[in-house]
């Protein structure tokens, strides 16, 4: 029997390394995608170091093009994904005042018409299969937003919105969609360290019908 696959969407040291270890650690085949080679290259190596099971591919997350090229790739050399997470994101930061449209659009492109593409790409395997899960990293400028990062205030609250309304359309399919807003600066050794923020992405693929889990200090 195959592998159950995961791909991840901005892969880098963090938050995708983590869940990349957690669903490694289960069994799962691990498929890489972020816009340098040489860095997601770099971290598949480091998998493959721990027995995981882990490849790389190039896709840039701000264009619908490189993203479906790259997950063609996927599906033809390792099959559909069972999971998708979308880790990809981008943050200019500046007061609403004096942000610009064009950046403000640029971030916009990435954090969320990115996760949207990306989803769109897994979703008619996903459907025709009967099951799949589809995660996106959020973040708790969402919930409390803040002056100087009003680009990305603005992109996690649609980007929880889409996770949202993603997951009413798609439960009939036998689709989860769910989003883990992190509610801290990501670094190891702390509550927000990747594998510990890495284990609510594994509670909401495990679990029933939640589209949110709120990681935060209480």
């Amino acid at each position: 029997m195959s592998k159950s696959l995961i791909a991840i969407v901005g892969a880098g040291p963090g938050v995708s390394a983590g869940i990349a270890r957690r669903f490694g650690s289960e069994g799962f085949q691990v498929v890489l995608l972020a816009r340098r080679l040489d860095s997601v290259k770099s971290e598949a190596v480091k998998l493959k170091a721990q027995g995981i099971e882990a490849h790389a591919i190039v896709a840039d997350a701000a264009s619908r093009d490189s993203l479906a090229e790259a997950f063609a790739q996927v599906e033809s050399e390792f099959g559909a994904p069972d999971v998708m997470v979308y880790n990809a994101g981008a943050n200019s930061i500046s007061e609403p005042s004096a942000l610009s449209a064009e950046d403000m659009l640029n971030d916009f492109t990435i954090n969320v018409a990115g996760a949207l593409n990306s989803a769109q790409l897994v979703i008619p395997a996903m459907t025709v299969r009967g099951s799949g899960c589809i995660l996106f990293t959020g973040g708790m400028l969402a919930l409390r937003p803040v002056a100087s990062r009003a680009s990305a205030a603005i992109s996690k609250a649609g980007l929880r919105n889409l996770a949202f309304t993603l997951a009413d359309e798609l439960a009939p399919a036998g689709i989860t969609v769910g989003t883990v807003t992190i509610g801290g600066v990501v670094k190891p050794g702390t509550f927000f360290d990747p594998d510990l923020i890495a284990e609510q992405y594994w509670n909401l693929f495990s679990g029933k019908d939640q589209k949110e889990i709120v990681y935060q200090e209480s």
